[in-house]
This record gives structure tokens, sequence and C-alpha cells, in this order.
């Protein structure tokens, strides 16, 4: 069954990369076709990688897991400004559940995947409970810290109502990342405890390399956004003002550094055929 998933999830990884390079045309394809896109090739590629090391079962519970928590710490951070800030989103990103975006929540789970791959690679038979999620934590918020400034000042897909120090983010936004996608993966580490892996083989490198390179071409789209024309300053919502180039610049140096730092950990540990456990846990 691995085998015959191979093609598809490098397809899969090959329509992300085309669709990352579609937000350098903005003027061009509209930004809600732009942001599914973003999430709908991570999230197909979450459910058949799942499905084969999970099996249906456990990716349907990481989809769960993804969608509930995810969903109930935006909305409500929405409300009460814990744990992320007091933000909205607007219309950009398309209908909402409650006051979320459908297409945001979905995010959780394509990109919630890769960075608990990546974490799991990098691990290897090291990882368990506490440490899997932890790393995987880390890996997420680096693609958070990534791009956030971008959307929410360029294409205003959500505005920070008080701003914030990382170019009108306010700092907490990251702590309360951290802490909502912790509590996912240590939840379905805790069902990975009582349910194990699919096979009690490591799978073949050739399954994890596409893992590893979705999370790497995340990193390298980011390097894809172009300033737009003539807009070289932009304001939060406290009218603070921030320089265009220097969010880009930021955006690259967090993608390459850091996203691609854990991309190249991951890509390192499979080079040298040093393969995850079968179940992720059993350390």
């Amino acid at each position: 069954m691995i085998g015959r998933m191979i093609a598809p999830l490098w397809g899969l990884v090959l329509l992300y990369a085309a669709a990352r390079i579609s937000q350098a045309f903005p003027d061009k394809i509209p930004v809600l076709v732009i942001v599914a896109l973003h999430v709908l090739p991570p999230l197909l590629f979450a459910l058949f990688h799942g499905a084969v090391l999970y099996r249906p079962r456990g990716i349907l519970t990481f989809t769960l897991l993804c969608i509930v928590v995810g969903n109930l710490f935006e909305n409500l951070s929405i409300f009460t400004g814990f744990p992320f800030g007091h933000y909205h989103f607007t219309e950009v990103m398309g209908p909402k559940l409650f006051q979320v975006p459908v297409l945001l929540g979905l995010a959780y789970i394509g990109m919630g995947y890769a960075s608990w791959i990546l974490a799991l690679v990098i691990l290897g038979r090291s990882g368990g409970r506490v440490a899997q999620p932890l790393l995987a934590s880390f890996i997420m918020v680096a693609w958070d810290l990534s791009m956030d400034p971008i959307w929410s000042n360029l294409v205003h897909a959500w505005s920070w109502h008080q701003g914030g120090a990382y170019f009108g983010v306010p700092l907490s936004n990251f702590l309360g990342w951290y802490l909502t996608i912790f509590m996912i993966y240590f939840s379905f580490a805790f069902y990975l405890r009582r349910r194990p892996a699919n096979s009690s083989s490591p799978p073949p490198s050739n399954f994890w390399y596409p893992a590893v390179l979705l999370y790497a071409v995340s990193a390298a789209g980011n390097l894809a956004v172009v300033q737009p024309p003539g807009l070289s300053v932009v304001a939060d919502a406290t009218g603070t003002q921030w320089q265009v180039s220097g969010i880009l610049g930021a955006s690259a140096l967090v993608s390459i550094f850091v996203m691609g730092g854990f991309a190249l950990l991951g890509w390192v540990r499979l080079f040298r055929q040093d393969f995850p456990a079968a179940s992720p846990l059993d350390a």
C-alpha cells in the first residue's frame, strides 16, 4: 500500500509548490483562490499520508483534534483575548465557522501534520509522549512566525486590535499558538500510546521524504512573496507604521534559518537512513 501512495504524495507536494508560487500574482488570481490553494494540498497530503501511517481512524482523530481545539482557542481569543490576543478575521479568507474562517481551521491540519511528521523524523526513536509534541510545536510555531505579519499587514486576512512588537503582531500570539498546538499534539500522542501506528516495521525512506519536503516548500514559498508596487509602509490597527521590506525580510530570515533548519535536520536524518520508528511513541 505504501508503494502505491508515493506518487500521489509527490503530486500533492508539487501542487502545493505551484500554490505557493501563485501568491506572487495577487493581481491576477483572486485572494480566496490563493488561500484555498495554500490549504487544500497540505490537507489532502495529511489525510493520505496519515491514513497509511496511522490508519484512517488515527488521521481522523488528528483531524478532529485540529478542528475542535484550533477553532475553540481561536474563537475564545476573539471574544476574550486569550490565548493569542485581541483580533478579528476579515472576509478575505471566506466563510467562517462562528468567528473563524473555515479555511484557517483546515490549515491547522495540513501544516500541523507536516510539522508533526518532521518532528518524528528528527527525533526518531528518541521521541516520546512529551518530546515529540514539544518539538513539533516549535516547528509549527516557526511557520506562523514566518507568515503572520504578512497575512495581517499585507493580505489583511486578520487584524490585531492592539498591535504588537513583531510588525504589529503581539508576542502573545506565538505563545498562544504554542499552547494550542501543543495541546493538539499531546492529545494525539496520548491517543497513539493506546493505538500504535499501522506497521510493525518502519516505512521506507521514500515514504518520509515528501512530508519533509512539504514543510520545506512552505518555507521556500515565503520567499515568493513580493513587495506590492508603490507600497513601502503599512500601518497596523494602532497606527504604528512598519516597513514592508522589513516584514518581508523577517519572513525570509525565519523561513531560511528556522524553518529551513528544521527541514534540513529532517532531510539529513533520512539521508543517513536513520528512519523513524514504526510507532512515533515507541521510546
